[in-house]
Parts: structure tokens; C-alpha cells; sequence
């Protein structure tokens, strides 16, 4: 009979991944007693020393990092069997979670949904925007069924679902357009940057930012387009986005000298495959046949 159970290996985990015994606790709905005392149960029966006291913290010795990362895969096959069996249970799901790249075009976006809803009338939806990094923290720690993001985390797999310009933009009055000749780096540095909070908490990006001396940080794709054409800065916005805003003189496109637009691609994922049920597995269908064909209106 083994000596250790996946339970200590996954509080082991917890308190790598939350960076302490009690967040471990918090995260896990554990005391933190019970937290210390798994691990200290599980080093006992191992005869060596997992963690180590680093100053304040406690952090995994060098036979704690070789181990961990060979239970880890055991407790993603333990939470991955568990989950295939309440799916089995349940039959239809009765939550299906999504989580969007805010690049997405939004119209496309609605129009999935109220398919799904028509689809899958048993099942509760949830969809959440994620900018960056967000997409990717959500497939990597199980928080979504499927996901549209811009960057896989690795071992995962995604399809190809369609690539979204990203273009520079300003309001038409703008001081940038009165330098009246294409536009570096440097001249764009001087001004304020509307740039779209990551949403990821881990590993949070400055994708796109340019270095500016100053810059306006905002939650979402829509209010930075509000503010750019409230003329206070410029930003890269997905085309789709300032199509109409162009064709009606409330902004314009930045004259750069290199680099007027940004493609990003975005990939769609069934985040686990193995267990995945029916409702998710309409909605990669629904998405894969309704993605646009180009991003542009």
C-alpha cells in the first residue's frame, strides 16, 4: 500500500501555488493546521525533507521540486477522473463556463451565446472577458470548460479560430496628427497610452505597451475606446471595433511609419478533452462555425 495519498501531494501543491500555508488553507476551505499537518505527515512517511524556510517563506528543497512535479500529473488525472464521473452523473451539464479573449469580436460573441442558449436550454452559462494573460490562467487552472485565447499555455492544444488586426488609433484632433509625417516610436512615447488591464493575476503582460511616459490603464476593450475618442490618448484597438468610429470621422488611423496594425490570433480550447461534455463540445462547434470569416465588418 503506498505510504503518501494524492491528497497530501495536492496540499503540497496548494502551498507551493499559494505561496504559504494559509493561503494554502483559504484556498483548499482547510485550516491551516490541517494544512501543516498533511505536510508534515506526508514528509514523515517519506523520510525526507519537502520544504525548506527561505526567509519568511517556506519553499520546496531539491527533492520537493523533483517529486512535486511527478504528482502533479497523478493529481490532474485524480481531479480529471472525478470530474468524468459527475459528468457521466449528470448527463448535460448544468454549467458550462467560457471565457473570451476580448479581441473576439462581440457581435460573433452574442450571437454563439444565443445559440448555446437555444442549444442547451438546461445549462447555465457563464462568460467572462480576459484580456492577456487571462485566458491563458484560466485554461491552465481548470477555471473554464472552453476558451478563446490568444496564447496556449504549455501542453495544451487549441484550433486555429481566426486572426484580429489590431490598429493604431487617435482621435482626429489629436496632437499626434499634427506632426504631419509618419509616426516613430519616439513621437508615440511622449504621449498617453490607453492601455487594457490584464486580467491574469499570475503573470500579468504589457503586451502592446510601448514604453510611454504616461499611460491610462483601463478594464476593458470598450472603455478604452471611449477614452481614445474622448481624445485622451491613443491605443491599438481591434479593428473590427473602429471600423464604424473611422468611417464616421471619430478617429483616425495613426500614419506610422512601421507598423499600423497588429494581427493576433486566436485559438480556441476544450480545456479537458477527456471529461468534456456535450455542452461544451456544442460550443467548440458553435464557435468553429460561426467564427468570423475576417475580422473586418
Amino acid at each position: 500500500m503506498a505510504r503518501t495519498s494524492l491528497e497530501q501531494w495536492a496540499v503540497l501543491a496548494a502551498v507551493v501555488d499559494e505561496d504559504g500555508f494559509g493561503q494554502a488553507a483559504e484556498a483548499l476551505n482547510k485550516s491551516q493546521s490541517a494544512v501543516s499537518y498533511a505536510v508534515a505527515r506526508l514528509q514523515e512517511s517519506l523520510g525526507i525533507d519537502l520544504l525548506e524556510v527561505d526567509g519568511r517563506k517556506a519553499v520546496l528543497t531539491a527533492h520537493g521540486k523533483t517529486l512535486l512535479k511527478r504528482a502533479r500529473p497523478l493529481i490532474r488525472d485524480l481531479e480529471t477522473l472525478e470530474r468524468l464521473a459527475q459528468s457521466l452523473k449528470q448527463g448535460w451539464e448544468p454549467e458550462l463556463k467560457l471565457v473570451v479573449d476580448v479581441a473576439f469580436p462581440r457581435q460573433s460573441l452574442l450571437d454563439i451565446i444565443a445559440e448555446l442558449q437555444q442549444r442547451c436550454p438546461n445549462t447555465e452559462l457563464q462568460v467572462s472577458d480576459a484580456v492577456l494573460s487571462g485566458a491563458e490562467e484560466a485554461i491552465s487552472e481548470n477555471r473554464a470548460d472552453v476558451v478563446v485565447t490568444s496564447h496556449l499555455p504549455p501542453d495544451y492544444l487549441g484550433a486555429p479560430l481566426l486572426t484580429v488586426d489590431f490598429v493604431g488609433v487617435a482621435y482626429p484632433g489629436h496632437p499626434l496628427f499634427a506632426l504631419d509625417r509618419p509616426l516613430t516610436s519616439n513621437d508615440l512615447v511622449r504621449y498617453v497610452q490607453v492601455v487594457v488591464r490584464d486580467s491574469g493575476i499570475k503573470n500579468p503582460r504589457d503586451e502592446g505597451w510601448l514604453g510611454a511616459e504616461r499611460r491610462c490603464t483601463v478594464s476593458s476593450m470598450e472603455a478604452s475606446l471611449a477614452t481614445v475618442m474622448a481624445g485622451l490618448g491613443y491605443a491599438w484597438l481591434p479593428e473590427h471595433m473602429t471600423f464604424e468610429p473611422i468611417r464616421q470621422g471619430r478617429l483616425r488611423v495613426l500614419p506610422l511609419e512601421m507598423g499600423t496594425s497588429r494581427p493576433v490570433s486566436l485559438h480556441l480550447v476544450l480545456v479537458q478533452p477527456e471529461t468534456a461534455g456535450p455542452a461544451a463540445r456544442v460550443a467548440v462547434e458553435i464557435f468553429q462555425r460561426r467564427r468570423p470569416v475576417t475580422a473586418t465588418p
